[in-house]
């Protein structure tokens, strides 16, 4: 089994109208979580959660992916994200193929950050594009120069650095020939994988409280539906091939660290909010917990030496089950059946073949392009079986 490692890093710029994440744009949050002391903080959680799993008796491999994400983890200098990474190999080791990747702003990076992030260890790097279309970008309160993803992309290949880019679909105002454009400009990049995600509209957030006030028109499930197979059609044409639901790569070029939350993994996060998730071990049920997610209580708290947990909860076996159905109904290599023998009788996937939800791989149950659109309801039909 894989040990993945996530660092939130819950520093941005500025807020972006329709995110909800756990970010400030503070520099100095207290309790020193600032940008200048975050890595230490971060490398003194490592330490403590280290001897948490010592005391339960955990033993994990080297950690076989290491994910910054956030928040903005290149408002932080690449030193720093390099001494994070240092401290990640001495507390618990890296796989000699470790995949090591940071998300980045196309705006915070050139050819000199990218590179020292290359020589620290880094060979993946994400960035965040969103759309090529300037009035969209506006919409999304983005503020970053396109070019400048394009020049990150390039810097990142010089260096030997794979690189993705994330779009955003179903903005406010976006019309079909705007997301296909940006699908092309993603596709013209040259990068091996791409993330796409529907928007999702937050009430507290400024775009939320703009579509509720008539400002901003909601966005329509059928327009995303729509956007979502022209992205996939897209894609294929262009060698990249959806692996999970909201991801296309080019084969050999997946994220393994996407690929470990949908296996259900083992992972620890560090930072403020982060989750962290354990399997089950001899006669102990698994675990997960979530970190403090105002970083100054969680840096009180990480100064304490204590675990820097809000809260966590043992996974019971139907919850188990329920993990399962619902990571494995996302990725291409699909839901093992054998698992449900018993349980979820064989007429019930016959039907869900029929409908056109899925078909089988052998004893694995894989969402078409239809199932991928309908993926809760697949979901819910199997979950029915086994309540």
């Amino acid at each position: 089994m894989a040990f993945e490692v996530y660092i939130h890093v819950p520093f941005c710029l500025r807020r972006c109208g329709y995110c909800d994440f756990n970010t400030y744009t503070a520099a100095d949050m207290g309790g020193g979580a600032s940008r200048g002391n975050y890595a230490n903080m971060v490398v003194r959680e490592m330490t403590t959660i280290r001897e948490w799993q010592e005391q339960q008796g955990i033993v994990e491999p080297p950690v076989s992916t290491a994910f910054f994400g956030g928040g903005t983890p290149t408002v932080l200098k690449a030193s720093d994200l390099v001494a994070m990474l240092d401290a990640v190999r001495e507390t618990w080791g890296l796989a000699d193929d470790a995949e090591i990747t940071t998300e980045a702003n196309p705006d915070t990076v050139d050819v000199d950050y990218v590179k020292e992030l290359a020589d620290g260890g880094f060979n993946r790097i994400s960035f965040g594009m969103q759309s090529a279309v300037p009035q969209v970008l506006r919409t999304l309160d983005r503020t970053h120069t396109p070019a400048n993803v394009a020049a990150g992309v390039k810097a990142a290949k010089a260096c030997g650095m794979r690189s993705s880019v994330d779009l955003i679909y179903g903005a406010p105002g976006e019309s079909f020939d705007d997301w296909r454009a940006s699908v092309r400009a993603a596709i013209d990049l040259g990068v091996d994988h791409v993330s796409a995600y529907a928007l999702t509209i937050a009430p507290t957030t400024k775009m939320g409280r703009r579509i509720a006030a008539g400002t901003l028109p909601r966005p329509s499930d059928d327009d995303e539906a729509d956007k979502y197979e022209i992205a996939d059609s897209l894609f294929s044409a262009a060698g990249l091939e959806w692996y999970e639901i909201s991801n296309w790569a080019r084969p050999g070029q997946e994220s393994r660290h996407n690929l470990g939350y949908w296996r259900n993994v083992d992972w620890a996060g560090l930072g403020p909010g982060a989750h962290s998730h354990y399997n089950a071990r001899d006669e102990q049920a698994g675990l997960r917990s979530w970190d403090i997610a105002h970083p100054k209580l969680w840096g009180n708290a990480v100064n304490a030496g204590k675990v820097p947990w809000s809260g966590s909860e043992r996974i019971t076996g139907a919850e188990d089950d329920e993990e399962a159905i619902m990571l494995g109904l996302r990725i291409r290599e699909g839901l093992d059946t054998t698992r449900f023998s018993g349980r979820i009788p064989e007429t019930k996937w016959r039907e869900l073949c029929d409908e056109g939800l899925i078909v089988m791989k052998g004893h694995r149950a894989v969402p078409t392009l239809r199932g991928r659109l309908l993926n809760d309801t697949i979901i819910t039909k199997l979950l029915e079986m086994l309540d």
